[in-house]
């Protein structure tokens, strides 16, 4: 009788030690693998938890260990488990897993560490990071000498358009902080107007990215929200959108005081909605904006593939005709049609017809060479006539010629991207601050102790542009040429040298002819976060899957959108 109780007792105690190890294992799936339940359940924790869950992966010599332990402690059962004691859940609440993002399908491999120059890079993020947290948190830009904010839309553009750079930084906690407050305060049902282009590059763009690098589905979700609320744009007579969206009320209109658009506007939002469009397989964000594109394919009014600055939403036809420029109100035009080429996966044959004939246009009329130093640079055309001017903007064309070159088009196409560059780097060397102004003029005739670069007292401030920049950036990933760093870490180091408030955050300047006063604007744009310091941090990176450009095509926010796997 005593043998056949303790044999009961043992028996107990063993289903009770049998139960607790597939609790413990349970336990072990979820901390490695299961990133959904620690979201929900802590943020912070499931950053970490990725962190060395993505360490435990790339290394050599641990997983064999752990694997091994775990297989053995948790495959012998001792005991079978009796129907009663399984529990399955309804198949209605099982949580389908996000769609696997593609840096989750590259190569497993050992990331590069960062260097002394990158580090400088996230430290510069952390300064300004750190303003924005303490003075604008929430807000849309930082107002760092009074530490206050602006507000533009009230929908946190700065801390939006930093997700994908803090991602991309392994910034997990500052990255953690900021998904908290898109799940908790992120809410687009307001009664608030904002600027389709915008938002379009800089949430949508932003969402969608950060998304694609953390497999998230909440950015997923968040960017759907957004893009369909910014759909009433495109019901006009035209089909041409409006400039203007009230995203809680579901009107839109153009601006004011016309019922032009920008070209540049209406047509660099196809990237993003394109995108959201292979994501939902809603067909509707890619018909509308693919409809832009083939209209204005069929617009008379070109010089030679270079168009005019302005459309006209009720017409459709272009305005203004006569004014060819690659600057302010047509730049992402010639950008945008080469990279929704290389998104579709080269085939989208009238893009790159486009693309190609605005280059040569832009070759016909609008290259000259400046003196003493015969820089090449980029002009502007008004009725037939020529100026010398050049916008801080156009510095995003060398980086678009390298990277045509770079996908076949002509190897002229390189060898100009390398002559513009130099130009670019030339209006922050020959400035006294180190520091470019938003437009410069320059010198076709040569004169004694006068510099290529001129600048007019109502064109010397700096808004913390990433243009040049982000050509560097795809000059040295494509050439490998130690120049281009080395020209990026001047314009860093100038940056923080006149820029840099200590109280937190960076501004833009009213001059960058003083040194001794570059007149603080008391502005830091969300781009500063979301661009430059991110192409900063990508230029100085030897690392050619750090963003892979064989994968990964950059909107004109600087976020990485995949290329579309060939069907």
């Amino acid at each position: 009788m005593f043998t056949v109780q303790y044999f009961n007792i043992l028996s107990v105690y063993f289903k009770i030690y049998i139960s607790w190890k597939y609790v413990l294992m349970y336990v072990f799936y979820i901390t490695c693998f299961d990133d959904v339940f620690l979201t929900m359940l802590c943020p912070t924790l499931s950053l970490k938890k990725m962190q060395v869950r993505n360490k435990i992966i790339t290394s050599t010599s641990e997983p064999g260990f752990i694997c091994i332990f775990f297989f053995f402690f948790f495959s012998w059962r001792g005991a079978v488990i009796e129907p009663d004691q399984g529990t399955e859940l309804p198949s209605s609440k099982i949580k389908e897993p996000d769609k696997p993002s593609p840096m989750e399908a590259e190569d497993q491999k050992e990331p590069v560490p960062f260097n002394e120059r990158q580090l400088a890079v996230i430290e510069a993020f952390r300064h300004a990071w750190k303003g924005y947290k303490e003075f604008a948190w929430g807000h849309d830009e930082l107002k760092p000498i009074s530490k206050s904010f602006n507000e533009w839309f009230g929908l946190g553009l700065t801390l939006i358009d930093a997700l994908d750079t803090m991602w991309i930084m392994d910034l997990k906690e500052e990255f953690a902080e900021a998904r908290q407050w898109v799940a908790t305060e992120l809410r687009f049902d307001k009664n608030v107007d904002v600027n389709l282009f915008e938002s379009a590059i800089r949430i949508l763009g932003g969402l969608l990215s950060t998304y694609h690098l953390s497999g998230d589905s909440l950015f997923l979700e968040k960017a759907k929200d957004i893009g369909s609320r910014l759909m009433p744009a495109f019901n006009t007579p035209s089909k041409i959108p409006f400039s203007d969206v009230n995203i809680g009320r579901g009107t839109a209109h153009p601006p004011r005081w016309t019922s032009d658009s920008t070209v540049a506007e209406v047509t660099s939002i196809q990237l993003e909605f394109r995108e959201l469009s292979r994501l939902t397989g809603e067909e509707k964000y890619q018909k509308a904006v693919d409809g832009v594109m083939e209209h204005v394919h069929t617009l008379a009014g070109k010089n030679d593939g270079l168009v005019p600055m302005f459309i006209n939403t009720n017409t459709g036809q272009f305005t203004h005709l006569g004014v060819y420029t690659l600057g302010a109100r047509a730049d992402s035009y010639y950008e945008y049609l080469l990279k929704q080429w290389i998104q579709g996966g080269k085939k989208e044959n009238a893009l790159l017809e486009d693309y190609v004939k605005g280059i040569e246009g832009v070759k016909a009329h609008l290259l000259r060479k400046s003196q003493p130093k015969r820089l090449t640079f980029v002009g502007e055309l008004a009725h037939g006539r020529f100026s010398a001017k050049m916008d801080h903007l156009v510095c995003f064309l060398p980086g678009a010629l390298a990277l045509g070159a770079h996908n076949g088009l002509p190897a002229d196409h390189m060898t100009l991207a390398a002559e513009l560059a130099e130009t670019c780097y030339q209006m922050y060397a020959q400035v006294e601050t180190g520091l470019s102004p938003e437009i410069v003029h320059f010198n076709l005739h040569a004169q004694k102790n006068r510099k290529d670069v001129e600048i007019k007292a109502a064109d010397r401030h700096n808004l913390l542009r990433p243009e040049t920049v982000e050509s560097l950036f795809y000059l040295y990933r494509f050439t490998g040429d130690k120049k281009y760093q080395d020209w990026g870490w001047e314009i860093l180091q100038s940056f923080n040298r006149y820029t840099r408030v200590p109280t937190g955050g960076y501004t833009s300047i009213n001059n960058v002819q003083n040194p001794s006063s570059p007149e603080p604007k008391d502005k830091m744009e969300s781009f500063f976060l979301g661009e430059t310091l991110k192409y900063f941090f990508l230029l100085f990176s030897d690392d050619v899957n750090l963003i892979n450009l064989d994968k990964f095509v950059f909107n004109t926010e600087a976020h990485p959108l995949p290329i579309w796997p060939s069907a």
